[in-house]
């Protein structure tokens, strides 16, 4: 199934990972590998290839996961932070 757009499905899982943020920049990582990838690409997320169950975000990445975050799932009554 390579017929979707990427961008998008990129974006909702930098979003989804800020769910998982621990240690102030680190996040879980239990995506698709291509997913990973292309956010390593983009320069997001550091290189995913690694042993740790972790990723770590770059701070453009953590900035833009944090925005995507409240874009995406924020509440419609609440205010931006």
């Amino acid at each position: 199934m390579d017929d979707y757009d990427h961008d998008k499905v990129d974006e909702f899982v930098l979003a989804l990972l800020y769910l998982t943020l621990h240690d102030s920049y680190r996040a879980w990582k239990g995506f698709d590998w291509d997913v990973l990838d292309r956010l390593y690409q983009k320069g997001w997320i550091d290189n995913p290839r690694n042993k740790a169950k972790s990723v770590v975000f770059t701070e453009e990445g953590l900035s833009r996961s944090a925005n995507l975050f409240q874009q995406y799932f924020s509440k419609q009554d609440e205010k931006p932070r």
